[in-house]
């Protein structure tokens, strides 16, 4: 089974992985490549590393989301979890529809910092 994680803030999608209060979390059967279930889950404080951890620990495949700092994404790849980044936007549940119809695709790292960390993007245009 396949498990795809959406950061969350205020119950609306954040486009920041770090920021997220909660996390959509939804199972996918991988033969019909159709959600099966899926429920919202809080993660640990954010502190470095904190998020990748705790998404490997809850099964986490795939993460749909906007920004996220290079170190959190290395993690990730380590622990065999796709990254989709530059989402700006979007409904949970759609994205999730768009990314197993092939419509969602990464555009890559659009890390902004955020006041969550130093992702080396502070002070550029």
């Amino acid at each position: 089974m396949s498990r795809i994680a959406v950061p969350l803030i205020d119950g609306r999608f954040s486009s920041h992985f770090g920021g997220a209060e909660q996390f959509a979390l939804f199972d996918l059967d991988e033969t019909t490549r159709s959600v099966t279930s899926h429920h919202i889950a809080a993660p640990p404080p954010h502190e470095r590393g904190a998020f990748p951890v705790w998404l490997k620990e809850q099964g986490v495949t795939t993460v749909l989301t906007g920004g996220m700092g290079p170190r959190a994404v290395q993690i990730l790849d380590r622990f065999g979890i796709e990254v989709v980044l530059g989402i700006e936007d979007g409904v949970p549940e759609t994205l999730v529809q768009e990314y197993l119809t092939g419509r969602l695709q990464s555009s890559g790292s659009v890390c902004e910092g955020g006041g969550f960390h130093d992702c080396g993007h502070h002070g550029e245009p």
